[in-house]
């Protein structure tokens, strides 16, 4: 592109951000019960013109087909009757939850009778990028507009016929219901120069969300002159513990590799302590019997050689890449360790501050796994498909941040939010 193409994209997409800050104003001072009723309408506006929806989206299914996209990408990009009343019925939790604008977190009386507050407020232009996720468009629009931001989008183009039919109609859901339509906009059009120019607008795009693989994340992060929320890839750990129950150690390595494979809550290593014997059997029979391939240290292949025997190529030898891979797919690393604590060196060395599972019936041993990973999410005995802003009773969510910032671990409605002080006197000056 060239560089009065690339200024013309800018100015363009200039434009467009003044445009969603003038429509923000309004929304920021929207009541709860007017933003609550938008939310169903919304919900209700996509579930009738779902079959509108699907069928844009199988362009795009085909289109990636052809195109090779890989079968995690597909899986992401695909929408069904049951996921679009999962997007309705999230939409419609949004509506039942708390308005973060105008909460109180904290306030006092200074000394000198100042009444002092600080109080949620909406950040204003969000902007997000994201790649065949169709689903996000609806949950950021959501969650957007309950907190009292408006969205500025980049769908990507594997889901550009899905994302342009989905924008329409919350769009004009939007309008019926009396609100300014570039609440919601999306920079699609103008392809990955759109992109661009939402990383570099300084005072147009307040806070930039990216929601993707690690390439385009780390495109964004290391691109971007906006602020930035890093949604990180999910290199997700479980840890067989000695005293490990056997059915449960299957069931919940089962439930976080194979549930759904093609996100980033997936587990892709599992790790299991040398004397939990049978309960790393129980886990390696059920991933190689759902079909799993196993990328097996020798201490690993040991364990399944007494399992039932897997088909041919499913069992691998792991190799040092493999500890630092997301598979998002039916794969998965193996290795047996000492102890508790070379397992944890071992997360620590290739987390990605994601999710961490321990499964153990040692108190101690699960208190030391929860003080010594540095994740956004711990888990002790639970899947870790439960990190997912709906499971945390978050409605939809904007993305799961790996920083450590305000917002870390799944972003609902308050994580949209930022914070102003408010001071009340009665004619005090300072001496």
């Amino acid at each position: 592109m060239t560089t009065q193409q690339d200024s013309t994209v800018r100015a363009a997409v200039w434009e467009m951000t003044q445009r969603a800050r003038r429509a923000q104003q309004t929304l920021a001072s929207a009541s709860r019960a007017r933003k609550d009723r938008t939310l169903q309408a919304l919900g209700e506006a996509i579930w009738d013109q779902r079959r509108y929806i699907l069928d844009h989206n199988q362009a795009d299914l085909s289109a990636g087909a052809d195109n090779g996209l890989s079968v995690a990408l597909l899986d992401r990009l695909t929408l069904t009757e049951q996921r679009m009343a999962g997007l309705r019925s999230a939409l419609n939790e949004l509506a039942t939850l708390p308005d973060p604008v105008g909460e109180v977190v904290r306030g006092r009386n200074l000394p000198n009778g100042i009444r002092m507050q600080q109080v949620r407020v909406p950040i204003g232009v969000v902007g997000a990028i994201y790649e065949a996720r169709p689903n996000v468009t609806v949950d950021i629009s959501g969650i957007g507009l309950k907190a009292g931001s408006a969205v500025l989008l980049r769908g990507g183009s594997a889901a550009e016929h899905t994302n342009r039919a989905t924008i329409a109609i919350l769009r004009s859901a939007l309008a019926d219901q009396g609100f300014d339509p570039d609440v919601i906009q999306s920079v699609d059009e103008h392809g990955r120069a759109g992109a661009r120019a939402m990383m570099e607008l300084r005072g147009g795009v307040d806070l930039l969300i990216p929601r993707g693989g690690a390439g385009l994340i780390r495109s964004v992060v290391d691109n971007a002159r906006v602020p930035v929320i890093e949604t990180g890839a999910g290199n997700v750990h479980v840890y067989v513990d000695a005293s490990a129950d056997p059915q449960m150690a299957a069931d919940i390595v089962l439930n976080s590799k194979t549930h759904r494979t093609s996100v980033c809550n997936a587990a892709e290593t599992l790790l299991i302590h040398r004397e939990a014997v049978q309960a790393g059997r129980e886990a390696l029979r059920a991933l190689a019997q759902a079909g799993v391939r196993l990328h097996l240290d020798d201490a690993a292949r040991q364990l399944i050689a007494a399992t039932d025997s897997p088909s041919a190529g499913m069992l691998l030898e792991v190799t040092e890449q493999d500890w630092d891979t997301e598979y998002l797919d039916m794969e998965m690393a193996v290795g047996v360790v000492d102890d508790l604590q070379t397992a944890m060196e071992h997360i620590q060395a290739h987390t990605t501050g994601h999710t961490e599972v321990i499964i153990t019936n040692d108190l101690s041993h699960a208190d030391t796994f929860i003080a010594g990973i540095d994740a956004a999410v711990v888990m002790v005995n639970a899947s870790s498909r439960f990190t997912d802003g709906g499971q945390f009773g978050l409605g939809a969510e904007i993305g799961i941040s790996t920083q450590k910032t305000h917002a870390r671990g799944p972003m609902g409605l308050e994580e949209l939010t930022s914070t102003k002080w408010i001071l009340r006197g009665q004619g005090q000056i300072r001496t």
